[in-house]
């Protein structure tokens, strides 16, 4: 198979077949953020692209061997939030340590608790679509005495 100076086509190809054949994701636990990882995490492998696997507090969650492109992904519940997600300390961006990062938003029915659940609808796209601005460096602060001053 000829590889594409991008994995994001077949990525998001694959992403896009999953979701016309009903492959469920699995809801295993209250953890909102694995269990859509691992429905892409079992896409990623479908397309045999070698990638590096999720780990906790990772940016990206996903980091491809081969081109040197990332994911981030970020499972929405919906009904739910429509204009907003979260992106702890990192400020979206498209490219982090020489990969192109693409970000995977996938929602998914809030009711669910366990068991099976159909991806609803999927978005891949280049960081540089949520914020295109390189130069920023985010500086997280913390603020001491802040629980001290709300019960006062």
């Amino acid at each position: 198979m000829i590889r594409l100076a991008t994995s994001c086509i077949e990525v998001f190809l694959a992403c896009d077949a999953a979701i016309a054949d009903a492959k469920l994701g699995v809801r295993t636990s209250r953890d909102k953020e694995f269990h859509f990882q691992n429905w892409f995490t079992q896409r990623l492998e479908e397309t045999g692209i070698p990638f590096e696997p999720s780990s906790r507090n990772s940016f990206p969650d996903f980091r491809i061997v081969d081109p040197p492109d990332g994911y981030e992904v970020k499972g929405l519940a919906w009904p739910g939030r429509d204009a907003s997600f979260d992106a702890n300390s990192k400020v979206p961006t498209g490219f982090h340590n020489g990969r192109v990062i693409y970000y995977v938003f996938g929602r998914y029915p809030t009711e669910i608790t366990e068991g099976e659940y159909p991806v609803i609808d999927l978005v891949l796209c280049h960081g540089d679509f949520l914020n295109a601005h390189h130069e920023y460096v985010h500086k997280n602060k913390s603020v001491q005495g802040l629980a001290a001053m709300a019960t006062s």
